[in-house]
């Protein structure tokens, strides 16, 4: 029995796109398979978050499941995620649900048993726990049914179980051939190689079962969906993966279960880079916009997005600007020219030495008797983010903001300056992945595409004489590990100072960071690529007291 799993990336609410999407994919392998399997929600796309509480939107949706039911009746049966009302007057209002097309007829719905609340989950919300057993019998196969959350249970991934029930040991009591598992997992950083697959792997050779599993592709706001739908046999071993951040459509044999040959792996870079890539693509165009423009300084960062917005949408819908200051070093403006030659990108520079004077001679009588300090610095910041948001305004292009993680986790941004724009391309990326990501970038290019002076330089806002980093903050290597440790593995100070910190350093680390809460609350959406990002899935008060 063949399946094929549709690797598609859907338009979140775009009920009609979805379903003609998934309509061509299906009729693309009729004759080819016995039964096609999309993503988790794929007709909404996910996550459809609040645009459930519209009762349009519903009824839309169940107008286009009757569609795709009508188009398909001469092709392959289908197994299709969507949202089923819960009919009960007790409960949340839905159900997740994956149902059942076979020759044109509605046949069947399977809903979701574990409902995921904590990261960037919040289904809780919506959606009611489904509490019989999924399976149905095709073609003289017995198949049970799981949806993303329902595999995750296990003492592989927590050290406890999140859950009193576990979905996947149930449905082995009862003979199936394979379980099939629609999913919109988002990625970060080695998730598919260092967790999914071992999961996985250790289901199927726990109860010898087969894997199917379809992921959800590309961006949707803060999250990116990498795909890598897979085929796991009864022993646990990969026999077939999809494309990673690719649409695909990956077509398996349910008695060819001979493993897959090694694939060199990609490295961690590559897929970081591919990540933020797909993100930045994804987020553009479904937003509505085909252009994007960003300030390029001449330091790496800048250096990096522009890097990742030509990939992602062409060199002809990428827009820079330069505006040097009395501080910017004539190696910055140069090192900008270069770079942006390099990528055939247009560059546009506009110096703001004669508004900062504006702004000094019009401040002067409220300042006076008051020495300068970073309050000149912000209002650089400031005017260079307001000329950045006419040109946005003007010629229709998104403004993509070019601060890392480890700027936004100790505040080292300035609110309505650089923190200007629609999206943060790489607010999730350490500074010293910063690096890493441009070495790497030149590296696989063959070729200075970023000039090397931009890389070894020591990074400068250069908003003040003589300014570097380290000024303000520890090197980036040590404020980087100290975040690491804090936000993503949410070690104590005392656990942080034993792996080999100063207790000064992390003290002063800590308290940047409780202090620019603020400041991560008002920051444009970002890319997440690690597993804890300041995204849909950080809910940190910003009114607060309390001890690291």
């Amino acid at each position: 029995m063949k399946f094929a799993l549709l690797q598609l990336n859907y338009i979140v609410g775009d009920i009609a796109y979805n379903a003609n999407k998934i309509i061509k994919a299906v009729q693309s392998v009729k004759g080819k398979v016995d039964l096609c399997v999309t993503s988790e929600l794929a007709l909404l796309g996910y996550p459809p978050r609040d645009l459930l509480l519209h009762k349009s939107f519903l009824r839309n949706a169940e107008q286009q499941l009757h569609f795709i039911a009508q188009e398909l009746r001469e092709c392959p049966a289908l197994l299709i995620g969507r949202v089923v009302p819960n009919p009960h007057p007790a409960g949340k209002p839905f159900y997740n649900a994956a149902t059942l097309v076979v020759n044109g007829e509605i046949q069947q719905d399977f809903y979701k048993s574990l409902i995921p609340t904590y990261d960037v989950f919040d289904e809780d919300r919506y959606f009611e726990s489904g509490r019989e057993l999924n399976f149905f019998t095709f073609k003289d196969k017995k198949f049970g049914i799981t949806i993303c959350e329902d595999i995750w249970n296990n003492e592989f991934i927590w050290s406890m179980p999140r859950y009193l029930t576990n979905p996947i040991e149930k449905l082995a009591q009862h003979k199936l051939d394979a379980i099939i598992n629609l999913s919109a997992s988002p990625w970060f950083i080695e998730k598919q190689s260092s967790i999914r697959e071992p999961l996985m792997s250790t289901w199927a050779k726990q109860y010898h079962l087969p894997f199917i599993y379809v992921n959800q592709v590309g961006g949707n706001d803060d999250l990116v969906f990498d795909g890598s739908s897979c085929f796991v046999n009864a022993d646990g071993q990969l026999v077939a993966r999809a494309k990673e951040f690719e649409e695909d459509i990956l077509i398996v044999d349910l008695d060819q279960q001979n493993a897959q040959e090694t694939v060199d792996p990609v490295s961690t870079e590559a897929e970081i880079f591919n990540a933020l890539v797909c993100g930045t693509r994804d987020y553009v165009s479904k937003c509505g916009f085909k252009k994007v423009l960003l300030g390029l300084s001449g330091g790496i960062d800048s250096a990096l997005t522009l890097v990742i917005a030509v990939k992602a949408l062409g060199k002809e819908n990428v827009f820079a600007v330069m505006m040097p200051s009395p501080y910017s070093s004539a190696g910055s403006i140069a090192d900008s020219e270069l770079l942006a030659k390099n990528l055939g990108v247009e560059v546009a520079t506009l110096p703001i030495q004669q508004i900062m004077e504006t702004y000094t001679k019009i401040l002067d009588p409220v300042f006076a008797g008051r020495q300068p300090d970073v309050t000149e610095e912000n209002l650089q910041a400031r005017i260079r983010g307001n000329l950045l948001m006419a040109l946005s305004n003007k010629y229709n292009s998104l403004l993509l903001t070019t601060g890392n993680k480890s700027e936004l986790s100790v505040g080292y941004c300035t609110l309505y300056g650089d923190m200007c724009g629609g999206l943060a391309v790489i607010s999730d990326v350490y500074k010293t992945w910063v690096y890493r990501l441009c070495q790497w970038f030149n590296e696989s290019n063959k070729n200075e595409i970023i000039p090397n002076n931009i890389i070894t330089k020591a990074p400068s806002a250069e908003l003040r004489p003589d300014q570097t980093d380290q000024d303000s903050l520890p090197p980036y290597d040590v404020l980087d590990d100290i975040l690491q440790q804090y936000v993503e593995a949410h070690h104590s100070v005392e656990e942080i100072i034993a792996s080999g910190h100063d207790r000064e350093t992390v003290n002063h680390v800590l308290t940047l960071f409780a202090r620019a809460e603020f400041k991560r609350r008002q920051a444009a959406p970002g890319i997440k690529i690690t597993n804890r990002a300041y995204g849909s899935g950080w809910r940190m008060p910003i009114a607060a007291r309390y001890a690291f």
